[in-house]
């Protein structure tokens, strides 16, 4: 058990923060999120995951492109 708490604690806190970020936007809570993406990736057989790492890559390059810098020299 103690294995399982340690997986989810890791995935929550390394994941991209997808679902957090998606119910943030919709006003829904994460879990929520979280369960449509499994029952999506259940039933048409990984293309809910496939969804998941893509929005996941987008919402990383928007953070990439929209980080703030303080000064020119900050590149």
């Amino acid at each position: 058990m103690k294995a399982i708490y340690q997986l989810k604690y890791y995935l929550e806190k390394r994941g991209f923060y997808v679902s957090s970020r998606l119910a943030d936007r919709l006003g829904m809570r994460a879990k929520s999120v979280r369960l449509f993406f499994i029952y999506v990736s259940f039933a048409t057989l990984g293309v809910g995951f496939a969804i998941y790492l893509t929005l996941a890559f987008l919402l990383k390059l928007k953070d990439l492109v929209n980080t703030k810098r303080t000064s020119v020299f900050d590149l």
